[in-house]
């Protein structure tokens, strides 16, 4: 009687740049521009444009390395993959944890704004409901396959990009109906009422935070089609059309109110909308937000669970839980299921404590990510492979230097919690290492092709 094993369902290559590009500008959600608009622009004095078009040039830096990593490792795991490759498994770990913070955390943060814009506009629904619902409909979806998430995302997408469309075309005819045409072309929005280098600077860290997650894409390199191609190209395609969009939409927007002093600046997108549309715009402006936490959420939590599952087929998280793939959906449901647990957290939280702390572990991924692109460069060097200085070493030495610079922004709270969860972490390792004495488990990867 003979016998067969059968092997390990795998990754489903299906992805290609497009989706790629869908994926990541979703999980940036360039409706966000509008959300945050006030803040920045009182912190800018009213530049908004000049903040996100620094913050654009910056992260610039940061992806071109990601790109770098992503065709020399075409493997999920992103940034924990590319530290423990190039410098060491430890410390790869390290950064794994880390990371973390934003993966595990971010959905949870999408989850709980949208609930709250739902819950504003209809008060007598509690919000674990909104919260319950974003978590199912996501988790389900998500399930089933990154192709049917894919084809989700699409639409919502569509939607989303259509309402910023019809934003800066009717904040642009409002400029027209004030000022006439010639007040289109102004540098206010970029030099501002009374802006200065600091106050431009410090908004530019905070429109460093509507690009968090392009690098997002990485962790789906094992189900993208020629990834050592495609991935860094979607990962700069990503970078430049979601900061293009944050500086035409803030410029836009800043157009038709220059200066950055708001009755509500965390609420100031929703004036301007029934100011240049009318109530019903506003109405819709309001759908399009939630619509666009919903596909965000999908986004983030299929990407979080990608690098749950890479840090558990390496036993650095328990294999059996989270190493696994689903013979039927050939996806890693426990993974999935628990980024949803954790989603559950943010029934007992608000908006402000949520998102304290989950910047600290991506710009310390930044930063390593640009460190391990160096080291490589020097590894390659030694073996006597010629690589580009100025993409391997110029590019990503200032890309290192900006991330410290927003690690450093970042408020008490967010430094105090990510350092706690660092600590946590090395302790974890040491238990794991034996005293860090030796390497973290690490299971042999089929790199793609």
């Amino acid at each position: 009687m003979s016998t067969s094993t059968a092997a390990p369902p795998t990754l489903s290559r299906t992805l290609r740049l497009p989706s790629l590009v869908i994926f990541g500008l979703a999980y940036l959600t360039p409706l966000i521009v509008l959300g945050i608009f006030g803040v920045i622009a009182s912190e800018t004095g009213g530049a908004s444009a000049s903040a996100y078009l620094f913050a654009l040039i910056a992260m610039l830096f940061t992806a071109n390395s990601y790109g770098r990593m992503a065709a020399a490792f075409p493997v999920a795991g992103s940034a924990y993959t590319y530290v423990r490759r190039t410098i060491d498994g430890r410390i790869g770990f390290l950064v794994g944890w880390a990371t973390m913070l934003d993966y595990l955390f971010l959905p949870m943060v999408i989850w709980l704004i949208g609930g709250s814009y739902l819950q504003a506009q209809f008060p007598g629904v509690p919000m674990p409901v909104w919260i319950l619902g974003f978590i199912l409909i996501t988790t389900v979806l998500n399930i089933i396959g990154i192709k049917v998430a894919d084809r989700v995302n699409l639409v919502l997408m569509s939607f989303q990009i259509l309402v910023i469309v019809f934003f800066v075309v009717l904040s642009f005819a409002d400029v027209v109906r004030a000022d006439g045409a010639g007040g289109l072309f102004s540098a206010t929005p970029f030099t501002g009422v009374d802006a200065g280098i600091a106050g431009i600077a410090g908004g530019a860290a905070i429109a460093a935070y509507s690009f968090l997650g392009f690098d997002a894409v990485t962790t789906l390199t094992e189900e993208t089609v020629e990834p050592r191609r495609t991935v860094p190209r979607a990962i700069m395609l990503i970078a430049l059309i979601g900061g293009g969009i944050f500086v035409v939409v803030s410029y836009a927007v800043q157009l038709v109110h220059p200066g950055g002093v708001f009755e509500n600046s965390d609420a100031a997108a929703f004036e301007i909308a029934n100011r240049i549309g009318g109530a019903f715009f506003g109405a819709v402006f309001l759908a399009a937000l939630v619509i666009a936490q919903f596909t965000s959420g999908i986004a983030a939590q299929a990407a979080g669970s990608r690098l749950l599952y890479a840090m558990g087929r390496d036993g650095v998280l328990p294999r059996a839980f989270f190493g696994r793939l689903n013979a039927r959906f050939r996806t890693p449901v426990l993974s999935i299921l628990a980024i949803a647990a954790v989603g559950l957290i943010a029934i007992f939280m608000d908006v402000t404590t949520s998102t304290s702390f989950i910047n600290f572990g991506a710009f310390l991924a930044f930063i390593m990510v640009n460190l391990s692109v160096i080291v490589h460069w020097a590894r390659e060097r030694r073996e006597g492979r010629a690589l580009s200085p100025l993409l391997y070493v110029v590019c990503p030495a200032i890309g290192m230097v900006v991330v410290a610079y927003l690690l450093v922004q970042l408020d008490v709270n967010a430094l105090t919690l990510g350092s706690i969860w660092l600590g946590i972490g090395v302790v974890i390792l040491a238990i794991t290492t034996r005293g860090f004495r030796r390497q973290p488990p690490e299971l042999a990867l089929d790199e793609a092709e």
